[in-house]
């Protein structure tokens, strides 16, 4: 009850008469309604949107990451195609051997991990 109260006095004064009848006219009330609800309650609301953009933007992110990750690959398969540096991958990641070799793996004490 006070504040309704409060309210009437607000209206009966000169100062804010004016902004209560601009707010209360009904044109305007709807028009605040419906931008309170496009803005916030719409399936198409500015917080889904926001959230859209944002996903958007990490994908965007991602994408930019992979190109970079396909692009080194890339070049490290045209690296393979020469027989020389398969051979030499093949080596060093499989400790593959020729048939008269023999491989001897040293692994000094700082590396081996506990």
């Amino acid at each position: 009850m006070k504040i309704i109260a409060f309210l009437k006095q607000l209206k009966n004064n000169t100062q804010w008469s004016m902004v209560f009848s601009f707010l209360l006219n009904k044109y305007i009330l709807i028009l605040i309604l419906f931008g309170f609800w496009m803005l916030f309650f719409d399936t198409n609301s500015w917080l889904v949107h926001r959230e859209l953009n944002e996903e958007i933007d990490e994908l965007k992110n991602n994408k930019a990451y992979y190109q970079k990750e396909i692009d080194i690959d890339q070049k490290g398969i045209q690296k393979l195609k020469d027989s020389n540096e398969l051979e030499r991958f093949a080596r060093e990641e499989y400790f593959m051997k020729r048939e008269d070799e023999e491989i001897y793996i040293i692994e000094y004490t700082d590396s081996i991990s506990k």
